[in-house]
């Protein structure tokens, strides 16, 4: 990375809503730098100046690797290797929500799939299991009772990484068809949005479609309060309704995908110019 820059953006792959971020830095005339993290590396002890830089690394391992290693030489990384770490993580996401006092579904974590059986035995069924990492809804499956949790959790068994035998359970929640994303920049509510799906798996990436949910004071006090929770600057905060209308927290996604959102919002907000507003404040503007 260049001294000269005071921005970069880390990212392996510029979708949809990492060009918008470059796009509205360079409109804006803000000196930048797009750095492919599969080229990157650093030295230990170098501790030279270094810009400030969003972490839009897709990949987990790649994105909290970076931010530890950019933190150490002085960078200040957005998020920070400990948000990114804590977001990565369902299970220390989910006590972190539990520890500030935010609703969330009751969940469980069993060290071997055995152990998550009983687990389901008091956690009741239906119910969900997860996996610690992942994104997208994949490798999520829901355990209508007690015959396909003992087939799933054999499969899980197999699994050849020590963590991904771990299991992650949550009860399952009726929603109404959907769920609600919360974009928060800043200690701030952007907007939100319904994601409705025939699926009981409502995210975009599995063909779910966006529409406008209206940003309440409660939506937005508590996805504010997921964020901070898990130290996110920059978050998507998923919720849920359960079948008494209270909205539950369920996840916080540290490099949140908004192209849905920004679609649904039209004109009228800018994501992208409002994450470039918040790195500004970060470091001195530059003109490019």
């Amino acid at each position: 990375m260049s001294r000269a820059v005071p921005l970069a953006v880390l990212a392996s792959r510029v979708r949809a809503s990492e060009k918008s971020i470059l796009e509205a830095l360079g409109r804006r005339r803000i000196a930048h730098q797009h750095v492919d993290s599969r080229g990157w590396w650093h030295r230990l002890g170098d501790r030279d100046p270094r810009p400030t830089v969003l972490n839009r690394e897709i990949g987990l391992a790649r994105a909290t690797y970076a931010a530890r290693a950019l933190e150490s030489a002085g960078a200040t990384v957005v998020n920070s290797a400990r948000a990114t770490e804590l977001c990565g993580d369902k299970w220390r996401t989910s006590a972190a929500l539990a520890e500030a006092g935010l609703p969330t579904p009751r969940t469980a974590l069993a060290l071997t799939p055995e152990a998550a059986l009983t687990a389901l035995e008091t956690l009741g069924y239906p119910a969900v299991v997860k996996p610690l990492q992942g994104s997208w809804g994949r490798l999520v499956a829901a355990l209508p009772d007690r015959r396909t949790a003992e087939t799933v959790l054999e499969y899980v068994a197999a699994l050849p990484s020590p963590q991904a035998r771990i299991v992650y359970l949550q009860e399952w929640i009726a929603k109404p068809g959907r769920d609600i994303r919360v974009v928060v920049v800043g200690g701030e509510a952007l907007a939100a949005t319904y994601r409705r799906s025939e699926d009981w798996r409502t995210n975009v990436a599995r063909g779910a479609v966006s529409e406008l949910c209206a940003l309440t004071p409660d939506i937005a006090k508590l996805a504010v309060g997921a964020a901070q929770a898990v130290e996110a600057e920059i978050a998507g905060v998923d919720l849920i309704e359960d079948g008494a209308g209270e909205m539950l927290v369920l996840e916080v996604n540290h490099g949140v995908e908004f192209s849905g959102l920004q679609q649904a919002l039209g004109d009228t907000v800018s994501v992208a110019d409002r994450i470039v507003d918040h790195l500004l404040t970060k470091e001195p503007p530059c003109s490019a």
